[in-house]
């Protein structure tokens, strides 16, 4: 038997093992990051946090999640090849007041790719609260720039994109001096920690 041949078999069991390990490593490294459901009245999001990059967006939302926070509001701005928002007013468009504020948190290397969970925030970068939106389309102005805060990403869709481009593509019209304001009601039924 060659020095080659041996060399092999005494190392195909401790590739496995490092194969293995680092599976299990991605494995636990995915069951770190929490997942939500948002149930809506067109079927599920589910959403994976990211607290490693972007942690008092994701305890904040989190604690939003537990509180029932977002049950009965709807996705009140819908701009198609831009983003879908939500968390802050319910059906009759009454808004849903918060004393939270988030630090920006937008220096985490995160883009606003499509997909992409950030927090809707005033021109005060430290004003993100409670409203929150998908990006269905890459949004590089919406990123932090040197100097300047952009829109902190807290956390990336993994199902439910027919949901999305469903909510995406509903019809919108001017309500109550709100713009994008969808014509048929979109409404988050239920959030659930998965």
């Amino acid at each position: 038997m060659s020095l080659l041949t041996l060399f092999k078999a005494a190392t195909r069991p401790t590739i496995l093992l490092a194969g293995f390990l680092w599976v299990l490593h991605g494995v636990a490294h995915a069951q770190d990051n929490p997942r939500v459901s948002l149930v809506t009245n067109k079927g599920a999001i589910e959403i994976e946090l990211l607290p490693k990059f972007a942690p008092k967006h994701v305890a904040n939302f989190l604690s939003l999640v537990e509180e029932e926070f977002y049950v009965g509001l709807v996705f009140h701005r819908v701009i198609p090849n831009f983003m879908i928002q939500a968390g802050g007013y319910d059906s009759d468009l009454n808004y849903k007041a918060s004393e939270r504020r988030i630090e920006n948190e937008s220096f985490n290397g995160l883009k606003n790719k499509r997909l992409t969970l950030a927090m809707a925030r005033l021109n005060d970068p430290d004003s993100a609260d409670t409203q929150f939106f998908i990006n269905v389309r890459d949004n590089p102005h919406l990123d932090a720039q040197p100097g300047q805060p952009g829109y902190t990403v807290f956390g990336k869709v993994v199902d439910g994109l027919d949901v999305i481009e469903t909510i995406e593509l509903t019809d919108t019209h001017l309500r109550m001096g709100m713009v994008a304001v969808p014509e048929e009601t979109i409404i988050i039924v239920a959030t659930k920690l998965l």
